[in-house]
């Protein structure tokens, strides 16, 4: 858990605004799948919510460092 974040960290402004656009369409289309019953995969939906989480903090941080 703790490698990912750090992982997040060491991305710059424009590296993670495509990684949140990235998330965001990982998690419509798991929710589509999940509402077809297609998929089961409600882990890889709570991971990718909460990497989103993530990304949308530090994104958050960086502009607070700029204000």
């Amino acid at each position: 858990m703790a490698a990912r974040a750090q992982k997040l960290r060491e991305m710059n402004h424009s590296e993670l605004e495509v990684q949140q656009q990235e998330l965001s369409e990982q998690i419509f289309r798991l929710r589509f799948q999940l509402s077809t019953g297609q998929s089961e995969g409600l882990k890889k939906l709570r991971e990718a919510k909460r990497d989103l989480a993530r990304v949308k903090t530090l994104l958050h941080e960086t502009e607070l460092r700029k204000a």
